[in-house]
């Protein structure tokens, strides 16, 4: 997505026809994350599984797995946000309630850019290889400077595709999100 006065533009497939919904994402995904820290050097992984699960006027995220931080130690690791959706886009918050940033579930487009403090995190989603999809960050500031790209896959016996959204017949990740410009 594009940003045009304060507002979100769907770019690439799936602008136009299908936007994912709650419905659509219930259920468990596995996830694999990689970190490219550009301060350190080092690239970090997390493998672990991510639920939506119904909460409210909305979405429970939650995940958990394995970080491995470089050539270091392994740890578990978890989060979990709400999702909730706005006129065919998703506000994303964190699991207090806080905004983190908005997005069109659909295509390939960027959601909002989310800052705190003096660091700016941007994201990229990318929806078009449905039901496999990604999210690329890249996260910068006095003391960070990243990037993370997330793969998400249907965990093994969970729902099926909806009939809405289009079938690529791609398998894996997709293409992936370009990274948001620094």
């Amino acid at each position: 997505m594009n940003q045009e006065d304060g507002q979100e533009v769907a770019v690439g497939a799936g602008a136009a026809g299908w936007v994912l919904g709650p419905s659509d994402l219930l259920g468990a995904w596995t996830v694999a994350r990689t970190i490219e820290d550009r301060l350190t050097g080092g690239p970090s992984r997390f493998d672990g599984r991510a639920t939506f699960t119904p909460q409210g006027d909305g979405l429970r995220y939650s995940e958990a797995g394995t970080l491995r931080l470089g050539e270091g130690a392994s740890f578990a690791a978890s989060r979990s946000y709400l999702w909730r959706w706005d006129g065919g886009c998703v506000e994303v918050r964190f699991s207090d309630g806080r905004p983190f940033h908005r997005f069109r579930p659909s295509g390939v487009g960027a959601g909002i850019d989310h800052p705190c403090g003096a660091d700016l995190y941007r994201v990229a989603y990318d929806f078009t290889a449905w039901p496999a999809w990604e999210a690329a960050w890249t996260v910068t500031g006095p003391a960070k400077d990243y990037r993370m790209r997330a793969a998400y896959a249907r965990a093994q016996g969970t729902c099926a595709t909806p009939s809405h959204a289009p079938q690529t017949g791609r398998q894996g990740t997709t293409g992936g999100p370009r990274w948001p410009e620094t």
